[in-house]
């Protein structure tokens, strides 16, 4: 088995110990690492209010799974974290606006705290054709 890692600068470059998305030799899927609301080209955080940093964190994803051979429309399972979850309906209006139906399997999730101060982080699995090559 070898793991192949994805990376971009179109996307925040990791923060810690891990990367951005890996796929596994000969599969079809792919994990994607949490993307907070960073913008790629100043790692700071998006400014404005809850909508901006959903939209944010959806570009993120978007050059990930673009990277990755693949987009946002790939995804089978989405986890959101939320530190407030009143904000859910405006992540649901949101992400009407970046998938298609069939939409995938979703969990959302309150928590206290993310890193940098986010108020929301997502991330995800993706499937595709088989990852042979190299990114």
């Amino acid at each position: 088995m070898k793991k192949h890692i994805i990376s971009t600068d179109k996307a925040p470059q990791a923060i810690g110990t891990y990367s951005q998305a890996v796929c596994v030799t000969g599969g079809s899927t792919i994990y994607l690492s949490g993307q907070i609301p960073l913008i790629p080209e100043t790692m700071e955080m998006v400014e404005g209010d809850i909508s901006a940093q959903i939209n944010q964190v959806f570009k993120n994803l978007t050059a990930v799974c673009e990277k990755s051979g693949g987009n946002l429309n790939d995804i089978v399972k989405l986890n959101i974290f939320l530190t407030d979850l009143s904000n859910f309906p405006t992540v649901n209006e949101i992400m009407a606006q970046y998938f298609d139906t069939p939409y995938p399997a979703r969990a959302a999730v309150g928590i206290k705290e993310l890193p940098k101060g986010a108020q929301v982080e997502m991330d995800g699995v993706m499937v595709i054709e088989p990852c042979n090559y190299s990114y």
